[in-house]
């Protein structure tokens, strides 16, 4: 696209009607602007946007915040209310599962149309065809009705359809945490490739580290509202930390493994906290005297390359504090024959100051990019200090006359 944006939005709201019952909806209908018989809901409002050709934008926020009728507004499946809305270039989307699907169309015939919908002429898609039923990857129900398809066939034949069309925009809504972790694992791959060949992308996901990792900016949308515009690493940071603002459930029970991984993905089997005295789930630390060990056990499909691991320290209240991750430190991860490893990390006389931590593990692909497993809040460190120091880490200092 040689135009200076891709998606250009200025004021941009949308509004509902709220009615206390379905009889309330006929007489605003029948008597016009007579007299009103529903609430005004503003579900967004003021939404300014600039995105550029070749942008990588994350969208977070709750549930309920406007993700979702922000999106559909860029598709042009939702009309504004409000404001003005300029989209250049093609635009490739996965919103709501099954959407643009016919349910009593096979695979096949939805390929077809989706293709037409995306303003592709009927031999296009036939040139792609072999290779959109490659990626989805859902055998003879290609044939079949898609009424008779899960969640994850859904979004395989979908995600290979948008993604196929060289889109200039793509805009992807939740609906890649519906595959399986070896579709998962393709999709990104797929989605990287994308980036790397200059479209423009907008991501919406509740996994910070994804965004963090895929996108380069990150809005955060809050009560229909831009929160906050800016980094993916500020505001995902900044919109975990108001997430955070709960008390933690811990969870000290460590996963086991029951067979093999299944293909194309991977688990962790176990994770372990280690000090000279102590080791399980749950250990005590001396501030700035103990060294702690974290013992990560997993599991990974032996085609693969070898994952990366991490680990992610938060406090009482689940604020992260700290992280360690095998790919950002260049260390390659050793698997055997069947795919099992085991790493471990090292904080040398730990400097958290009192109070309980906890751990969380993630296995992700080579690249970190992608999570094939995370244990929420495995392992617990309880800090005891002599001094009395406050706040959450001790930094080296030294004082000057």
């Amino acid at each position: 696209m040689s135009s200076e944006f891709a998606i250009k939005a200025n004021d941009l709201g949308k509004c509902y009607g709220l009615y206390a019952r379905p009889i309330d909806r006929l007489k605003q209908l029948l008597l016009k602007n007579k007299q009103r018989e529903a609430k005004v809901f503003w579900a967004l409002s003021d939404i300014n946007l600039l995105v550029r050709p070749g942008e990588v934008v994350g969208l977070v926020g709750r549930n309920g915040a406007g993700k979702s009728t922000l999106l559909q507004m860029l598709c042009g499946t939702l009309p504004p209310s409000t404001g003005q809305l300029q989209v250049n270039g093609r635009i490739a989307a996965l919103l709501e599962l099954g959407a643009g699907f016919n349910p009593e169309f096979t695979g096949v015939e939805n390929v077809f149309m989706n293709g037409a919908i995306l303003g592709m002429k009927r031999q296009e898609v036939a040139k792609k065809l072999d290779e959109i039923l490659a990626f989805a990857d859902i055998g003879d129900f290609v044939h079949q009705p898609v009424k008779t398809y899960s969640s994850g066939m859904f979004v395989r034949l979908a995600f290979a359809v948008a993604t196929s069309v060289e889109p200039d925009i793509l805009i992807i809504d939740e609906a890649l945490s519906v595959g399986d972790g070896a579709f998962s694992r393709k999709s990104f791959d797929r989605i990287m490739k994308l980036k790397d060949a200059g479209k423009t992308i907008l991501f919406c996901s509740h996994s910070m580290y994804q965004v963090e990792a895929l996108c380069s900016r990150a809005i955060w949308m809050e009560k229909g509202r831009i929160r906050m515009d800016g980094s993916a690493a500020e505001v995902t940071s900044a919109y975990a930390t108001s997430l955070n603002a709960g008390t933690v459930t811990p969870r000290l029970d460590s996963p086991t493994l029951t067979g093999l991984s299944p293909a194309g993905t991977g688990r962790i089997i176990r994770a372990v906290a280690r000090t000279a005295t102590q080791e399980g789930s749950e250990v005590d630390v001396e501030s700035g005297q103990t060294d702690v060990v974290l013992e990560v056990l997993f599991q990974i499909d032996p085609a693969l390359p070898a994952p990366g691991v991490a680990v992610g320290l938060s406090d009482a209240n689940g604020a992260t504090v700290s992280s360690a991750t095998s790919v950002n430190d260049g260390v390659a991860l050793q698997v055997d024959a069947q795919g099992y490893g085991k790493v471990s990390v090292v904080f040398r006389r730990l400097p958290l100051l009192k109070g309980s931590y906890w751990v969380t593990c993630f296995l992700s692909t080579e690249d970190g990019v992608h999570p094939y497993d995370q244990v929420t809040h495995c392992l617990r460190l309880n800090v005891k200090q002599q001094g009395l120091e406050q706040g959450v880490v001790s930094l080296p200092h030294e004082w000057l006359p």
